[in-house]
C-alpha cells in the first residue's frame, strides 16, 4: 500500500495556507464520511439569490479547524494551561461539528425525517468515528456536548463566540459578496482570554465584539433570512414532504437508493441506528438535484410545479410583514389559486402558506459575552459597551411572511 503524506496544505481564499496539525486530523479529512461535506452547501440554496454562494460544509469546517488552532495558540501564549489530549479534541470537535448536515443543510431535517436534527446527527457520526478510531475521539465527543469539566473548551465549540461563528460570518459574506458580514475573526481571536474558566474577550477588544454582533445582524436579515432564500427552503422543504407522501402512498418516483430509502422509511431518532446512518452518508445535493430535475415532469401537479420553480428559479411571491397574516388573507389565496386549478385544499397548501422568521444577534439570556476589564472585573458587553445597540441587538425580532403563486 502506498503511503501518503498526511503533512498537507490547504489554500483557503479566506485565510491563506491552512495546515493539517497532525495525522489523526488528515485520517478523519480523509474519511468518506467528512468528503462528503464536499457535496454539501454551506447555505443551502442562497446561491438563487447570491451567485457566488457555492461554498460547502466542507469549506466551513476546514476553516473552523484554523481558526481553533489560532485560538489555542493566542490562549497558551496568555498562560491558559490546555493539554496536547484537550488539543487535538478541540480541533476534532471543531472539525466533525457539522458532520451530520444532510442536503442542502436543513431542508431534510424538516421533511423526510421525524425529530432528527443535524446536532443529532452529529453526535452518532462521531461516536461512529471513535469506534473505528479505538477511542481517540472520546474528549471530543465530551467537548461537543459541552459535557467537560473545562467549559471554555466547550465555549470555543459553541457559544455567543465560537469558531463556528468565526469562521461563517467571514466566509459566507465573502462568498456572496456582502461586505457588511465581514468581520476582523483573527483580530477577535487576538483578544480570547479565559477567567473563572470561561472565555472572555479583553476589553480592547471590544469594539470588534460590537462589530461581530452587528455583522451577525446584518447577514441574518440581508443573507440567511432574505425572502428569496427563506421561500426557496420552504418551497424544497415542501418538495421532499411531497415526495415522501407519493412515495407511502405507492407513487413511484425515480431517485437514487439512498434517497428512495429515506423517501420510503418512517425515519426518527429512535430507529436512527448505524445501518440508517451509513445510508444517511449517501446523501448529498446531488441526490437532491437529480431527483428534482427528473420530477418536474412528473404526472403529479405538486411535485412537478414545486420542482420546476427551484430547478428554474420561478418561485412563489413572498411577502414579509410585522404582524402574523390573518388567516382570511391565507383563505382567500388559497381559494384562489382552487379555482384556478382542479387541486383540493390539501394540495394548494403546498403553494399557499405562511410562517415566521427570528433575528437575535446576541441571545444574552443564554450566554454572555464576558469583557475582561483592565481591573480584572467581568462584565457583559451589553454593560460594557458604550453602543446602545448592543441592548438592541439582545430582543428578539420575529417577521411574518406568506408565500403564494405569483400569476
Amino acid at each position: 500500500m502506498k503511503l501518503s503524506n498526511k503533512l498537507k496544505i490547504f489554500n483557503d481564499p479566506i485565510y491563506g495556507f491552512i495546515t493539517i496539525p497532525n495525522s489523526l486530523i488528515f485520517d478523519l479529512i480523509e474519511h468518506k464520511y467528512f468528503q462528503r461535506l464536499r457535496r454539501i452547501s454551506q447555505m443551502g440554496l442562497s446561491y438563487l439569490v447570491y451567485p457566488g454562494a457555492h461554498h460547502t460544509r466542507f469549506h466551513h469546517a476546514i476553516g473552523c479547524m484554523h481558526l481553533m488552532q489560532k485560538a489555542v495558540n493566542v490562549l497558551r501564549f496568555k498562560g491558559v494551561d490546555i493539554s496536547e489530549d484537550e488539543e487535538n479534541a478541540l480541533y476534532i470537535a471543531i472539525l466533525l461539528h457539522d458532520i451530520g448536515h444532510g442536503p442542502f443543510s436543513h431542508a431534510m431535517e424538516n421533511s423526510i425525517v421525524s425529530g432528527v436534527s443535524h446536532e443529532y446527527i452529529s453526535t452518532l457520526f462521531m461516536e461512529n468515528l471513535n469506534r473505528e478510531f479505538n477511542g481517540r475521539l472520546t474528549l471530543a465527543i465530551q467537548i461537543f456536548k459541552g459535557n467537560f469539566h473545562r467549559p471554555f473548551l466547550c465555549q470555543l465549540i459553541s457559544s455567543q463566540f465560537d469558531m463556528d461563528r468565526a469562521d461563517y460570518l467571514k466566509r459566507d459574506s465573502f462568498y456572496t459578496g456582502v461586505a457588511e458580514g465581514n468581520i476582523n475573526s483573527e483580530r477577535l481571536i487576538t483578544m480570547l482570554n479565559v477567567k473563572n474558566d470561561r472565555i472572555v474577550v479583553e476589553e480592547k477588544g471590544i469594539y470588534s465584539v460590537e462589530k461581530f454582533l452587528v455583522a451577525r445582524r446584518f447577514m441574518y436579515w440581508q443573507v440567511y433570512l432574505h425572502k428569496t432564500s427563506v421561500v426557496a427552503e420552504q418551497l424544497l422543504t415542501r418538495v421532499l414532504k411531497r415526495a415522501k407522501e407519493l412515495t407511502e402512498n405507492g407513487v413511484a418516483l425515480s431517485a437514487s437508493a439512498p434517497l428512495q430509502f429515506f423517501l420510503s422509511t418512517k425515519i426518527s431518532s429512535e430507529n436512527f441506528d448505524d445501518s440508517i446512518l451509513d445510508t444517511f452518508s449517501q446523501l448529498d445535493d446531488t441526490d437532491i438535484l437529480a431527483a428534482m430535475k427528473a420530477w418536474q415532469y412528473h404526472d403529479d401537479f405538486v411535485l412537478r410545479h414545486l420542482c420546476s420553480m427551484i430547478i428554474n428559479r420561478d418561485l412563489l411571491k413572498i411577502k414579509l410583514k410585522n404582524n402574523p397574516i390573518k388567516p382570511t388573507v391565507l383563505h382567500q389565496k388559497i381559494k384562489t389559486l382552487m379555482l384556478r386549478y382542479p387541486i383540493s385544499e390539501a394540495e394548494a397548501d403546498y403553494f399557499v402558506f405562511t410562517g415566521e422568521v427570528y433575528n437575535q444577534a446576541y441571545q444574552s439570556d443564554i450566554e454572555q459575552i464576558q469583557i475582561l476589564q483592565k481591573n480584572g472585573k467581568v462584565v457583559d458587553i451589553s454593560k460594557a459597551s458604550d453602543q446602545f445597540n448592543i441592548v438592541a441587538l439582545s430582543k428578539p425580532v420575529t417577521k411574518f411572511y406568506i408565500c403564494y403563486p405569483k400569476k
